[in-house]
């Protein structure tokens, strides 16, 4: 965990489209200025979790750091609103970098899909019919058989939100760990996923494919009758996320853990 040390005389102001958050964006606009994305220190990214994971795609190989503050409804991922003292607060701000997973999806023509995950990739199926998957890491069959509603690989950035909806588990920020998570496992009922070094390379092929159409999900980006998906951290991009002290990200999921 970093601490801030620019003076942030460049700030972008992005708002997500809601009244509350489009009404901020003029007020903070007219007391601090605003620039370019481009010629940013800062990226000041007014709404819920959804635009921060928005805000972090459109500017993913930027290296720009970006503090949110929280004018939609979750905000796990965004900081207290206040228009007071800002400068101030990005100034003295913790920052988080964590690292997107990279997934390559190919359809039944054998076309081939890459996209980056911040939170997780999933793949669902697609019908009333159960998907059956296999399952496995770095070139070795660890499940020949999964039947179930799908799977997830979840970074510990996404670890709290669909990952521990399907009853995954929390992973500390800096944990060098990935979290695979069956969705509504039918065979083997009892299969709660696995923890993986963040250096693994997962593969998860559909089985019967006709029958039993896929689809495979990073983020918001969809890819549909997949039969093979590959996923694996991408190290090389490295996304930066502004808390103020106290309520990082690693507060936040531990905190997260004792909620009942």
């Amino acid at each position: 965990m970093a601490k801030s040390k620019n003076k942030f005389d460049n700030i972008a102001f992005v708002a997500s489209d809601v009244a509350e958050a489009q009404d901020a964006l003029q007020r903070l606009t007219a007391r601090y200025g605003s620039v370019e994305p481009g010629r940013a220190e800062a990226i000041v990214a007014l709404g819920g979790d959804g635009l921060m994971l928005q805000t972090l795609h459109r500017f993913m190989n930027d290296r720009i750091p970006i503090y949110g503050m929280n004018r939609g409804s979750v905000g796990f991922l965004m900081n207290e609103y206040r228009e007071d003292g800002l400068l101030e607060r990005l100034q003295e701000a913790e920052i988080s970098r964590v690292h997107p997973l990279s997934m390559v999806a190919y359809d039944s023509q054998g076309k081939a899909s890459k996209a980056l995950a911040i939170n997780e990739v999933s793949l669902f199926r697609e019908t009333f019919q159960a998907a059956k998957l296999k399952i496995s890491i770095d070139g070795t069959v660890r499940m020949e058989e999964l039947i179930c509603d799908g799977v997830l690989v979840a970074t510990p950035a996404g670890s709290t939100a669909y990952n521990l909806s399907a009853h995954g588990p929390i992973l500390p920020i800096n944990a060098p760990l990935l979290a695979l998570t069956p969705i509504s496992p039918f065979r083997p009922r009892r299969w709660r996923g696995a923890l993986l070094p963040n250096k693994a390379r997962i593969t998860v092929s559909a089985l019967e494919v006709e029958k039993r159409p896929v689809s495979a999900v990073a983020d918001a980006a969809e890819m549909r009758n997949i039969v093979k998906v590959e996923i694996e951290q991408a190290r090389t991009i490295d996304l930066f996320m502004m808390f103020d002290p106290g309520h990082n990200l690693d507060e936040r999921i531990l905190a997260e853990q004792f909620r009942f």
